[in-house]
């Protein structure tokens, strides 16, 4: 691959290299930013509407549009240097904010502002993730991924704390101009990079190009396994935030506060699972196999929503619940930590940001999927239930991609 980093250039792989620094600092400082202003956005258009209704269309607008345009998104990240991509994406979304924080539009107008920056936010990310192998070591790819984990983890944690702390101060327009401030330091820091140029550029039509990252994708065994396992779990798993708020204030009888903590236990879980494959992530993944990482990680997550329902009604139940809430972030620490390093290591370069684009796009898709049908699960037999049949399912998935990565035998 061009200009990727090897063990044999005399790297030390517990050494982070300049260029994934500044990747590091980049992510950092615009997921942190994206957390403030997409909560600033949420309190305008709920208290200048009135409607719960037009904030779901808000959290649609960025996190369900994108996933329509993933195929276009990752044949993007393949046909140009990817350096000058992100730069540009993060110019896009800065420009994009400003014009929102100038004009605060009504709702559609505002709603499509929002989609066309999370648009260039889908298109960064899978750029971002398939540059990764050419900015650390072979042998710390693992370790490289988890740091990525970490820092936009602690980030997007960090959003609503400023977001509580700016807004009162800055109002929701000067809260939207620190995030275009943001994308804009971002686009700075990247500058740094090397050149990131695909090795093997696509020369394909950007329909075609998008086609065959599908095609490639349907048609390679273990990635088609890792996808399909993926968004298996998160269908039976997506709805578990909304069943965890309901069985704290409905089943638990506990405050907004306590509700809050117990959402709060899967980010502190998240934390302490990409801090602990930040420093063992390489050597855990050459005992078990990113394979057997990926689907524990499958399992853990999805076990813990199911033991969270069946703890429900025990004495102390909130604070059993934190805890099998804690573990379930630990296990989505290790999907994200296993899924990126094993496709990293797979796929060819040249497709390696279609196919990103692709499973992630496919995983929002089964994301906002879960939230229908489990919103429904959810009013017919209530938190408790929805929670271990959730997790129950997910076990299922978990076990049988396991099973067929493990029939694959790849490392």
């Amino acid at each position: 691959m061009a200009e990727r980093v090897r063990d044999a250039s005399g790297s030390d792989p517990e050494t982070t290299p300049r260029g994934f620094r500044l990747l590091l600092g980049a992510r950092g400082i615009s997921y942190a930013g994206d957390a403030l202003s997409m909560v600033a956005l949420m309190l305008h258009v709920a208290s200048s509407t009135g409607q719960a209704l037009a904030v779901s269309a808000l959290l649609l607008a960025g996190d369900f549009v994108p996933s329509l345009v993933a195929p276009f998104a990752g044949a993007l990240a393949d046909r140009f240097d990817r350096r000058r991509l992100m730069i540009g994406c993060e110019l896009v979304q800065a420009l994009t904010v400003a014009v929102i924080a100038l004009a605060l539009p009504p709702l559609w107008p505002l709603l499509g502002l929002v989609a066309v920056r999370a648009v260039a936010g889908q298109v960064f990310q899978p750029a971002s993730r398939a540059a990764v192998p050419s900015l650390v070591p072979a042998a710390g790819l693992a370790a490289g991924n988890a740091r990525l984990g970490l820092v936009t983890n602690v980030a997007e944690l960090a959003g609503p704390l400023l977001a509580a702390a700016l807004l009162p101060w800055l109002g929701t327009r000067g809260v939207l101009a620190v995030d275009a401030a943001s994308f804009v330091v971002s686009a700075a820091l990247l500058t740094g990079l090397p050149r990131l140029a695909p090795a093997a550029l696509s020369v394909e039509s950007l329909w075609k190009g998008a086609r065959t990252g599908l095609g490639y994708l349907a048609g390679h065994r273990t990635v088609r396994v890792v996808a399909l396992g993926f968004c298996a779990v998160v269908l039976c798993t997506g709805v578990d935030d909304v069943a965890l708020v309901v069985l704290a204030q409905q089943d638990l009888r506990t405050g907004d506060a306590v509700a809050a903590l117990l959402l709060g236990a899967v980010g502190l879980g998240l934390t302490a699972g990409y801090a602990l494959l930040s420093r063992r992530g390489d050597r855990l993944g050459d005992r078990l196999g990113m394979p057997v990482l990926f689907a524990a990680g499958l399992a853990v997550s999805s076990a813990g929503n199911l033991l969270t329902g069946a703890v429900a009604h025990v004495a102390w139940a909130a604070a059993v619940v934190f805890t099998m809430q804690a573990g379930r972030g630990l296990g989505i620490a290790a999907i994200d930590v296993a899924s990126n390093t094993l496709l990293q290591r797979l796929v060819p370069d040249g497709l390696l940001g279609r196919v990103f684009a692709n499973l992630y796009g496919a995983v929002g898709a089964a994301a906002a999927l879960s939230y229908v049908l489990g919103g429904l699960l959810l009013d017919a037999a209530g938190a408790p239930a929805t929670l271990v049949a959730a997790g129950a399912g997910g076990v299922v998935c978990a076990l049988l991609t396991g099973a067929a990565l493990r029939a694959r035998r790849v490392d």
